[in-house]
């Protein structure tokens, strides 16, 4: 373990920035000394000796000609020291700061603006010349591990043009706020990415960037190599899909794939693929990617959120989603926890369900299969009113670090309104790591919260029971229930996965009524009386023939 001495030096007593620098320090392993404010030149370089530093930081915060004297006689006093291979760190006001470099003694010098992971990679050894070389670790499994104890952060971006998506991923990229970029592509770049004859020109643009070749997606990964070389992935298309993984791949080297089990087909009129078929080609594409080692996200269980399922419906399709990726041979494995779906849920109780999903699929974990938490704000939970977007898009991360997430997806908070431009992600991006730092550095164990844990059970035991009636669609020649695209699909027409918003759809039910309890939670109602129903009760009012029901 090395050492580092930490002091405000002569007759500064500010010492906010040295101890912001000492919890980093302590966060990556250093063990730290804090000699406190206003400490004379002799203690500091006798503590040095003392402890047998192998780092000296010393800050000052006053007016620049008295540190610029005060940090020449430090210089002095300490050449001895440094000569023997203790290197030495300055943090101060940008005047003074400027002045410190120009002495050509400290290694580093802050000035107080320095990203969080600047300052850690840093710390690590890992560059000391950190805004200027390319050190930033160019896949996903990596880029977790440099940034840690912080999660790295992913954003949406795509405007309607690729010309000014471009620029805006060269901005984003400047910026160094963003570790991966999610490309936000049109429709028709999703559906018919390799058929122009099914294009619509005046759909050109609507929902997305307009990328119609290979070439296109060169060119916007090509933008992003610039300031901290963030990451790029997009979305895995409504069809072609492997043709369309081949080609990310090739062309933007996709950080991870994010893939669906029931969706993107014809149930929510996203794709041409019938629910069974679309389940099993969904499947084809999960293991194409895991036989590559690239990372696979099911983006599963919010469309079943986002749709006003119950808490429960969400859990299972959360357990199934994992369930399918570790058969698929998936590696890495990206649980994506998206709070705030359905909208009017309270803090309590989607922590409590969070805390259900991870608890449901952690015992799926093992040597060949490992569970990487991605959180983030829901879709349709963000007010139209600016000011409220930006609280609310603060509030909702800071909870969500108390799963200690490796991800953080941050919605941008202009979402109710329009599609983020670059300034928009940047500045939320901004918003995003301040209530990051703050939960970093200390923030209460929400999950302990007896009501939190009361209904973590309670969902918990309700799944359970909707997984065994899953279970008990299958016929006996039916090795694997969880994985057999026609006992999946009859999970979803015979009312077992089921959502409000799926009313007159072609292959779900939409027969169940859900509400907002008083608690907080999402719940199925009985529509006889209009009170809560278990799952036992709901499953059996389908008048399902089957054992263990």
């Amino acid at each position: 373990m090395k050492t580092i001495v930490l002091a405000a030096l002569g007759e500064c007593v500010h010492v906010a920035g040295i101890v912001r620098f000492l919890r980093l320090a302590e966060s990556v392993g250093w063990r730290t000394v804090f000699l406190g404010p206003a400490v004379p030149i002799e203690q500091v370089l006798e503590a040095a000796h003392r402890e047998e530093a192998d780092l000296v930081g010393v800050s000052y915060r006053l007016t620049p000609e008295s540190g610029e004297r005060l940090l020449a006689e430090f210089a002095e006093e300490a050449d001895d020291l440094r000569s023997a291979g203790v290197q030495f760190v300055f943090g101060g006001t940008p005047p003074l700061a400027d002045r410190a470099r120009k002495l050509g003694f400290f290694e580093y010098v802050f000035e107080g603006g320095e990203l969080t992971e600047d300052v850690l990679a840093y710390l690590k050894g890992q560059s000391k010349q950190i805004l200027t070389e390319k050190n930033y670790p160019q896949s996903t499994i990596e880029r977790i591990a440099w940034k840690a104890p912080y999660p790295i952060i992913r954003h949406h971006f795509g405007l309607p043009t690729l010309v000014d998506t471009t620029a805006g991923i060269k901005h984003i990229a400047d910026a160094r706020v963003l570790d991966v970029i999610s490309l936000g592509i049109d429709q028709d770049a999703q559906a018919n990415f390799f058929h122009p004859e099914r294009q619509n020109p005046r759909r050109k643009g609507a929902g997305g960037v307009p990328v119609r070749t290979s070439d296109d997606y060169r060119v916007l990964y090509n933008a992003s190599k610039r300031g901290n070389y963030p990451l790029m992935r997009s979305y895995s298309g409504t069809d072609d899909f492997i043709r369309l993984a081949e080609m990310y791949v090739d062309t933007i080297n996709i950080a991870w794939a994010a893939v669906p089990l029931f969706w993107f087909n014809q149930m929510d009129g996203r794709g041409p693929w019938n629910l069974e078929d679309s389940i099993r080609e969904h499947q084809k594409l999960m293991t194409w990617y895991g036989s590559r080692n690239i990372p696979v996200e099911l983006n599963e269980p919010h469309h079943w959120g986002m749709r006003d399922a119950s808490d429960v419906i969400f859990a299972v399709t959360a357990y199934l989603s994992a369930y399918n990726a570790r058969a698929a041979g998936v590696h890495d494995y990206i649980a994506q926890l998206m709070f705030n779906s359905p909208p009017g849920l309270s803090d309590t109780m989607d922590l409590a369900k969070m805390l259900a999903v991870l608890k449901l699929i952690e015992p799926l974990t093992g040597p060949d299969f490992h569970i990487w938490r991605q959180t983030r704000t829901g879709l349709l939970s963000y007010p139209l009113d600016i000011d409220a977007a930006r609280a609310h898009l603060s509030a909702s991360i800071y909870l969500q670090m108390a799963l200690k997430p490796h991800i953080v997806h941050v919605v941008g908070h202009t979402e109710a309104h329009h599609a983020a431009t670059s300034s928009d992600v940047i500045e939320a991006c901004k918003l995003a790591r301040r209530a990051i730092e703050n939960a970093v550095q200390g923030q209460p164990d929400m999950t302990l919260d007896p009501l939190i844990l009361q209904r973590k059970e309670e969902i918990l035991q309700e799944s359970q029971i909707t997984l065994n009636a899953i279970r008990s669609l299958a016929g006996p020649s039916v090795d694997d229930p969880f994985t057999d695209t026609a006992t999946l699909t009859q999970a979803i027409t015979a009312g077992i996965l089921d959502a409000p918003h799926l009313r007159n759809n072609p292959f779900a039910r939409g027969q169940i009524i859900t509400r907002i309890d008083n608690r907080g939670s999402s719940v199925s109602i009985n529509p006889a009386n209009g009170q809560r129903i278990t799952e036992r009760d709901r499953i059996a009012a389908l008048n399902l023939t089957s054992e263990g029901l």
